[in-house]
């Protein structure tokens, strides 16, 4: 898991909003963190719908500034066939891994269920449930070290630092963002959308300015990226991670559009949920929400909920 920013090198803020498709509340957002100047934005996870921009330019009153992250990454591939080549297998590294976590965690994930079910005396049916999420958690952390392994092995082969396919689109991304005052991080395709703010540094760029993220962006800056859905078309939903995040806000476990994705009148799978990524904290991230962080600490909250151990949610105490 990558660490998180601490001290001065920090964001000095960062906001995580509702999805704004039908209620947009980013402009009010930046207008109360006082945020006059240009925002870099990224909608990498539009993937080619990248540069259709122009509703959330007008949101922000004309001022933002694609980084065109999605764009950059077709071109870096198209200079630097090597690289490129190389890139896929990672990634079809990352795919088959993903795979197999999934076989497991379902698995896991259905003998949860059943042992939680199941009639014993309360304390062998505690200490069962226990060993159940436990099983999950290991399953999880293994699943991490896996793809960290995968994305450590490519940049200590490939040295995008000092490659100057890399380097020169990392230059000017570095000019663009100097020259902005906060990043706002869209969402869409949340795999896409990580994979270009890795491939181009962009964790190491923002600096201290104000990040707003909303959706897949959201999840995107978090510290595990959960994939979640509990009524999905394909069939039975089950939360699995896909890998570490830019871990800009400590803590987490991000939920966004619990209105479509979650069964929250569940209680016993929202415990669930709760016991597996415990101690962070599991919040929701409804429309027209708002939940803010400065210097790290939890600031205000508008509209989010925090999953609880009782299956309840509450508002997140400060």
């Amino acid at each position: 898991m990558r660490s998180p920013p601490t001290g001065p090198t920090g964001p000095s803020a960062v906001v995580l909003l509702g999805a704004q498709r039908f209620s947009p509340s980013l402009g009010a957002a930046v207008s109360a963190l006082g945020v006059t100047g240009k925002i870099a934005t990224i909608t990498a996870g539009w993937q080619e719908r990248e540069l259709e921009d122009d509703e959330l330019t007008e949101h922000l009153g004309g001022r933002a500034v694609n980084l065109r992250l999605h764009a950059r990454g077709e071109e870096l591939f198209k200079a630097d066939p090597e690289l490129r080549d190389a890139h896929r297998q990672r990634q079809e590294s990352l795919r088959h891994r993903q795979d197999f976590y999934r076989i497991r965690l379902e698995f896991e994930l259905e003998a949860e269920r059943v042992i939680r079910q199941r009639s014993a005396p309360p304390e062998i049916v505690t200490d069962e449930a226990d060993g159940s999420i436990e099983a999950i958690r290991d399953l999880d952390a293994r699943h991490l070290g896996l793809c960290a392994r995968i994305r450590n092995d490519f940049e200590s082969r490939w040295h995008l630092a000092d490659r100057d396919s890399v380097q020169s689109h990392r230059a000017e991304i570095k000019d663009i963002v100097d020259g902005c005052d906060a990043v706002a991080i869209a969402g869409g395709h949340v795999a896409t959308l990580v994979n270009r703010l890795t491939l181009f540094g962009l964790g190491g760029l923002i600096g201290r300015r104000v990040v707003f993220a909303w959706s897949g962006g959201a999840m995107a800056i978090s510290e595990r990226i959960v994939l979640f859905h509990d009524d999905p078309p394909q069939g039975p939903g089950a939360s699995e991670i896909l890998d570490a995040g830019l871990a800009l806000i400590p803590g987490v476990v991000v939920l966004p559009q619990p209105e479509t994705r979650l069964r929250l009148d569940r209680k016993e799978r929202v415990q669930s949920l709760v016991r597996r990524f415990a101690p962070a904290r599991c919040l929701t991230l409804p429309a027209r929400s708002q939940v803010t962080w400065k210097a790290g600490v939890l600031s205000s909250v508008s509209g989010v909920t925090e999953l609880c151990l009782d299956g309840e949610q509450r508002e997140p105490k400060r």
